[in-house]
């Protein structure tokens, strides 16, 4: 009877999915895109905010779309950034228009004075005349920057995570709704949901394929990232945004930053978000001062509620940034009736012998996420993925609670926190949320002691 009742609520669950899907649809074709045409003209604007690698390498994405698009405003906090992505778009805009028979400013048409240099550039940008804008700056500066181009009335791509604390979430979440009723479209940088690979696997788990799910485990194990060293002059403030990975109101730390897509992607299976977090974390090779205040691995055992599957299932998430160690970036499911290696799209029977393997093309989900948002626009389509960009980004963040803090963390006491990570107020010149001791080194969460909510 058990089984029976999951496996209606399966169908349910998925159904009610593809008639939302269908009602979205329905409703886009009663709506105009409007970056897709304006004044009788096709060819997409697009703004960039934060010229960093992200940020870069989307717009050489978006170059590729079907129809005209062309950046005509960059925004960075920093001049060094802003120059080398100038520098470097120019040269995708030069090699794609030579494919194309057409004009390097066809693509790419960002003279100086529609570049802006600053905490404020975003503002420039939304000012200019273009009709989708790429948010691609830390991500502690997202809830802000979202809200500045939906009131704008600029269709949204934005780098995940959207936030770095639950205020941050609950902004981004408000915002998402006006972007609704504004007929605004927002994508989220989590690519996996336009990988054909991934698509076909998540579908065949929710079919039924391994049964109910009852575990999934989610990793994001490597060496680590860049660090930036302070330069000469440098105020506290300009040295933790540029130094941005290593600060948790800026960068969220590496299990909201990075490990946001393999937790995603089991939230993505399960149709929901845990309910409750536990879990543990620290610095074990991170302890120069130039990586600020951030852990080096964390792991965390979230407990999901009411699913399809059934109630209780549980997610090992695991998340490190040490040198010599093994290396995992990957999701894997568990089932009654198999097991699932789902970035590699490959499904096993309770024999543990291979029932099933994606053959279809391989697609870059970078790549594909851009040529998808495009495609919706000049459908007529207003793709919104604020809903699962937020709650997969607060998940990450209840784990981060739970490591830092030591104790179990609920979902909804997680989600309501007050504790906002953020400046006060945002100039160079402005007193940084942290600051450094007497020696150079910052604060770092202590379990059983640091206040997480």
């Amino acid at each position: 009877m058990h089984q029976e009742s999951n496996q209606t609520d399966r169908r349910s669950f998925l159904g009610a999915s593809a008639a939302a899907a269908a009602g979205v649809a329905a409703a886009s074709q009663l709506s105009i895109a409007r970056a897709a045409k304006v004044a009788g003209s096709d060819e997409i604007r697009i703004g960039l905010v934060g010229c960093g690698g992200r940020g870069t390498g989307a717009l050489q994405q978006l170059f590729e779309a079907q129809g005209p698009v062309k950046l005509v405003a960059m925004g960075d906090a920093f001049e060094y950034r802003l120059s080398g992505s100038h520098k470097q778009l120019t040269a995708a805009a030069g090699k794609k228009a030579d494919e194309l028979g057409k004009s390097a400013s066809d693509l790419m048409d960002v003279p100086k004075d529609r570049q802006f240099i600053g905490l404020d550039a975003y503002k420039q940008v939304m000012d200019a005349d273009c009709h989708l804008v790429v948010l691609a700056t830390p991500p502690g500066f997202r809830p802000a920057q979202f809200e500045a181009a939906i009131e704008a009335g600029k269709h949204v791509f934005m780098e995940k995570p959207v936030a770095t604390d639950a205020p941050g979430i609950r902004k981004v979440l408000e915002v998402g709704e006006k972007a609704k009723q504004k007929n605004l479209a927002v994508a989220v940088g989590l690519q996996r949901h336009h990988e054909p690979s991934y698509i076909e696997t998540i579908k065949r788990l929710q079919d039924g394929a391994i049964g109910d799910i009852v575990l999934t485990r989610v990793y994001w194990n490597n060496d680590g990232l860049w660090v930036r060293p302070r330069k000469t002059g440098q105020t506290e403030m300009e040295y933790q945004t540029d130094n941005w990975f290593y600060f948790t109101w800026c960068g969220g730390d590496n299990i909201v930053e990075q490990h946001i897509h393999n937790i995603d992607v089991s939230n993505w299976l399960m149709g929901t978000h845990p309910v409750e977090a536990n879990g543990m974390g620290g610095r074990q090779v991170r302890t120069s001062k130039d990586t600020g205040q951030v852990y080096d691995h964390h792991f965390v055992e979230f407990t999901y509620g009411d699913t399809p599957y059934g109630n209780g299932a549980t997610m090992m998430s695991q998340c490190r940034h040490i040198p010599g160690t093994w290396n995992q970036v990957g999701e894997f499911a568990h089932g009654t009736k198999g097991t699932a290696n789902i970035a590699r799209a490959m499904i096993y029977g309770a024999d543990g012998k291979p029932a099933w393997r994606y053959r279809g093309p391989g697609v870059s989900g970078h790549q594909q996420e851009q040529l998808d948002l495009i495609t919706s626009l000049r459908n007529g389509d207003i793709p919104n993925e604020v809903e699962q960009g937020a709650h997969s980004t607060m998940t990450a963040i209840m784990g981060r609670m739970a490591t830092y803090g030591g104790k179990v963390v609920k979902w909804d006491d997680a989600l309501n926190s007050t504790l906002s990570l953020g400046p006060k107020t945002l100039a160079w010149d402005a007193e940084a949320p942290v600051q450094p001791d007497a020696d150079g080194r910052y604060p770092v969460a202590i379990p059983g002691k640091t206040v997480v909510l």
